[in-house]
């Protein structure tokens, strides 16, 4: 059930066959998106249609419902929107009654894809779970569950194979795509250039995650943290690239709940910002310390090379209902795939302006204490393997199929 590369009849041909995919954000749209391009290359003809963003409607997936204002973060938020989300999941369901795809394709998002699969299981239709859950993090009681919905998982990580496998799940390590993705092929210097910055002098790259929640809590005190290290180092300046799912309005809105606005920040002085849009591995590239919010962007800085700091603020209710729940000691997917916490987390009431800003100011002037949390940082890396992950994931879409085709 863990084979690496699993074995096709070969690309179908002739009429093309119609897969459903849901992906309820920014990294889950680009996944899937390379995904189904890699399985066109091996000349495999699908229609695909289902819920995404840009990346799936730039591949030619039909959208349904266009999930760039569903990305929230934890039960109250969810519940503050219950009625979008159950509008959204209506609307896939009857797509999926009508259409009768031969396969359903969800990727991440485990609680809203869950509910579709539940669909498609009482409409026979076979379905691919790319991209688990954090069972092995929290709450583990949904394994089971996943089981009894899905026909197939594909996981990021090696050590999610034996967590499905122990509960009779098939599952596949196809590997994490970040590994293709996360290259900048600049050097530091090359990418500040690219960004119009000068070459020399202190960069800190902010990440302060791609959802609209992740920024109303994360870039205050990111942006604190930074007036608070230009104090104590006055040529540092600071890059912030702009997940493809936001725009500038959400960035103007976020620092409200601080009384601050982006534009008096940028106004500023004494804080040289730069907002770009996209190009976050140049980014993470051209920085000397990232300041990342906990998530891929952590994977991503890790096989970047650069070192970096982690926060992460959600809700006091669920942070409390969260703590409960999580039974690793780190949150941060770079210390969880080290096996140990070779960078700084902030989380919560720790995450404060003063104390990250002594952490970035730490690495920034500490060169032993960076070129530590580098060769760190390149264990993480070689942990990750060689890439690969899209078309692993097309051959098991291609075997599926292959599979619905001869029942």
């Amino acid at each position: 059930m863990s084979s690496p590369e699993p074995e096709a009849d070969g690309p179908i041909t002739g009429e093309p066959c119609n897969v459903m995919v849901s992906a309820g954000e920014a990294s889950g749209d680009m996944h899937a998106a390379q995904a189904l391009a890699a399985l066109a290359d091996r000349g495999t003809k699908v229609r695909s249609f289902g819920m995404g963003a840009g990346a799936l409607e730039r591949g030619g997936t039909e959208l349904i419902v266009d999930c760039r204002d569903l990305a929230v973060i934890g039960i109250v938020d969810v519940l503050a929107n219950y009625g979008k989300f159950r509008a959204r999941l209506s609307r896939l369901r009857r797509t999926m009654r009508d259409r009768r795809p031969d396969l359903l394709v969800i990727v991440d998002y485990p609680d809203f894809n869950l509910k579709l699969a539940e669909t498609a299981k009482t409409l026979g239709i076979p379905v691919l779970f790319y991209i688990s859950p954090q069972v092995w993090a929290w709450r583990a009681g949904r394994v089971a569950r996943i089981g009894s919905l899905v026909t197939h998982m594909a996981v990021l990580f090696p050590f999610e194979v034996a967590v499905y496998e122990r509960a009779g799940v098939p599952v596949t390590h196809v590997g994490h795509p970040l590994v293709d993705d996360a290259r900048s092929g600049f050097t530091p210097t090359e990418a500040r250039r690219h960004f119009g910055l000068r070459a020399s002098g202190p960069l800190v790259t902010l990440l302060p995650g791609s959802r609209r929640g992740e920024i109303r809590r994360h870039l205050p005190v990111m942006l604190d943290s930074a007036r608070r290290l230009r104090a104590a180092i006055p040529d540092c300046r600071f890059l912030l690239p702009l997940a493809p799912t936001l725009d500038r309005a959400t960035l103007d809105e976020a620092p409200a709940t601080t009384g601050t606005s982006l534009a008096s920040v940028l106004a500023d002085v004494s804080l040289p910002l730069e907002i770009v849009t996209g190009d976050a591995c140049h980014a993470m590239r051209a920085a000397d310390v990232v300041l990342a919010a906990s998530g891929t962007a952590t994977l991503e800085t890790a096989l970047i090379g650069t070192p970096m700091v982690v926060l992460y603020i959600v809700s006091p209710t669920n942070h409390a209902i969260m703590s409960r729940l999580i039974r690793i000691p780190d949150i941060a997917l770079v210390n969880v795939v080290a096996g140990r916490r070779i960078v700084p987390e902030y989380v919560q009431k720790e995450a404060t302006p003063s104390a990250l800003a002594d952490e970035l100011r730490s690495l920034l002037t500490d060169q032993s204490r960076a070129d530590t949390m580098r060769a760190a940082l390149a264990e993480v890396s070689a942990r990750m393997g060689d890439g690969g992950a899209s078309g692993r994931v097309a051959a098991l879409i291609d075997d599926m199929l292959a599979q619905t085709r001869r029942t």
